[in-house]
């Protein structure tokens, strides 16, 4: 991620992968996490996935002094998501957030891999890869004849149920299956929703509570409900926004103004949606709706044209704002 994309999102009190971020975040909580000393199973992590969420959770991870190792389909997505976790460790070190020593031995703890086999004594794998249903369930199905029975799996994702995912293991996996929905960027955003299926084993959810507070995050509990807490709030809000634009209720700069000056919100929900992704947004949105069957989690007709027309936002150019320009001053996009 762009430190521009960084700073805009250090400003965001809520997104589809962010929520409420403080400037006076307690860094060496969030790096190296409360209760490390504390007795408990979860001694070695697994990640599946180096891309952006999947390398900040093994940067966190590794952070709090856990054995990790990371498993991508390639050599050089591997060395690619090392490369970033790099770069952000020396950030925090230039920062005075962490040591020269911590950066050397928070990396030492961390390893590579393409095999899924280098995760069979892992006491927890995290899954970060892409939100795709069938791909998911047949990682996991994998992982069950690999993984030692005591392994508690976890998915990172943000909409697709969990439930759905942990059938595609044995019975016994599947009361140790649980939702960790970390939020972007990992090192920086203290949440973690951690959630639980009806058949989740009631120590297991604990321990998950428990290693959330390790890695210093703050953990909230929730059902395994289509779009957990975060998004069954926030994506009605950013939908309703744009319902708002097309019934000429405000201009795009007019309704971002009133809910950054009226309700004290960092970033306006076009600012918000143009960040996060809209083709991200609209994706979550159709998933939510296929759940629930109600209008307010129906994606609105404008968004997805501009999703089909390949308007996505701040990483395609051009969403509700053009940035193609200035990205740091981006003009409104006229779009009703």
């Amino acid at each position: 991620m762009a430190e521009d994309d960084r700073e805009v999102l250090s400003q965001c009190y809520g997104c589809v992968n962010a929520l409420t971020f403080s400037r006076e975040l307690q860094w060496n909580d969030i790096l190296v996490g409360r209760g490390a000393r504390r007795e408990m199973g979860i001694k070695k992590v697994g990640v599946l996935g180096c891309g952006l969420m999947g390398s900040g959770i093994a940067q966190v991870a590794a952070s709090a002094g856990f054995e990790t190792v990371v498993r991508e389909v390639s050599e050089d997505l591997i060395q690619k998501g090392f490369a970033g976790i790099g770069k952000s460790l020396a950030k925090f070190a230039e920062k005075g957030a962490i040591s020269p020593e911590q950066k050397t031995e928070t990396l030492a703890r961390l390893s590579g891999t393409t095999s899924f086999a280098d995760f069979a004594d892992c006491d927890i794998v995290i899954e970060a890869i892409i939100e795709n249903l069938e791909e998911k369930r047949r990682t996991y199905r994998e992982l069950d004849g690999i993984c030692k029975r005591e392994t508690i799996f976890a998915s990172n994702t943000s909409s697709i149920s969990i439930t759905e995912m942990m059938t595609a293991t044995s019975a016994e996996r599947q009361k140790r299956f649980i939702g960790l929905h970390f939020f972007n960027p990992v090192p920086l955003m203290k949440l973690v929703e951690v959630v639980r299926t009806i058949l989740t084993d009631e120590a297991v959810y604990e321990e998950a509570i428990e290693f959330g507070k390790r890695l210093g995050k703050v953990p909230v509990r929730a059902g395994d409900k289509t779009g957990f807490i975060v998004n069954r709030l926030l994506v009605p809000y950013m939908l309703d926004s744009i319902r708002a634009l097309e019934e000429g209720v405000g201009s795009i700069v007019d309704i971002d103004n009133a809910m950054k000056l009226g309700c004290g919100h960092p970033m306006g929900p076009f600012t918000l949606g143009d960040f996060v992704g809209l083709d991200t947004t609209y994706y979550i949105a159709e998933i939510m709706f296929n759940e629930f069957r109600e209008k307010r989690f129906a994606p609105p007709p404008l968004l997805k044209r501009m999703v089909l027309a390949g308007l996505y936002g701040r990483k395609s150019g051009r969403g509700f704002y053009d940035y193609t320009k200035d990205p740091k001053n981006p003009t409104p996009m006229n779009l009703v």
